[in-house]
């Protein structure tokens, strides 16, 4: 649980690199829209790095929420 949270945390962090260069960490509906497509697709990468979850994300990008889609897109991701 505890490397789940801290990988939403990164991908918080990375969703938007101006956002993490303004040092936003996204609200916290933003982290909770992606909980569960982290935790579904992309639970073997947690421990890689927050590049490595968005990543994992995008290449998911079918398959994600519609909900965790809009943050991506939000971010220009």
């Amino acid at each position: 649980m505890r490397k789940i949270l801290l990988a939403l945390s990164l991908l918080s962090l990375t969703v938007s690199t101006s956002a993490f260069a303004q040092g936003s960490r996204g609200s916290a509906e933003e982290q909770a829209a992606c909980t569960r497509d982290v935790q579904k697709f992309c639970r073997a990468v947690i421990d890689q790095g927050d590049f490595t979850i968005l990543a994992c994300l995008k290449e998911n990008r079918p398959k994600i929420s519609p909900d965790c889609d809009k943050v991506l897109k939000n971010h220009n991701q």
